[in-house]
């Protein structure tokens, strides 16, 4: 098994990057439809039923599969040892990673509460989350090519 691996491991390193830049896209895009939604949609308009067709589908057709294989090809890295267990930025790499799982988790929650029609967050709120995947996807970034620590 392990021959295996080591034959596959650029394509498991491609899927991961893919999988990681399609997690992204929809992790910089959906708090921007949140902003729009929040700021321009009465609950219960034809525009609102369109934001929460596009969220949802942003969420579970493309974010959520690009989380799962992100992950799954991450471990499979780490299981084959591209994890240093004794350096710092593979750790602040790993903390980063969990919170932007986090971050997903929460927007996908503020997803429900629009499709339920209970959001009481403002484009405000959304702009600024909008900027915590930008800021933890930099300190990955950093930690993966520049290893400072």
């Amino acid at each position: 098994m392990s021959d295996f691996l080591w034959a596959a491991y650029p394509w498991i390193k491609v899927l991961h990057i893919v999988s990681v830049i399609s997690w992204m896209a929809g992790m910089f895009y959906l708090p921007r439809l949140f902003v729009y939604h929040a700021e321009r949609a009465a609950p219960g308009s034809e525009l609102d039923q369109t934001f929460q067709i596009m969220e949802e589908k942003l969420l579970r057709v493309i974010m959520t599969p690009a989380m799962i294989s992100s992950w799954l090809f991450g471990l499979i890295l780490i299981g084959m040892g591209m994890f240093d267990w004794g350096s710092a930025w593979s750790w602040i790499k790993l903390v980063c990673v969990i919170g932007m799982s986090g971050m997903h988790g929460w927007l996908s929650a503020r997803r429900k509460e629009f499709a339920q029609g209970q959001n009481t967050r403002n484009g405000r709120t959304y702009r600024i989350a909008n900027e915590v995947p930008t800021l933890l996807m930099l300190v990955i970034v950093v930690m993966v090519i520049v290893r400072p620590f």
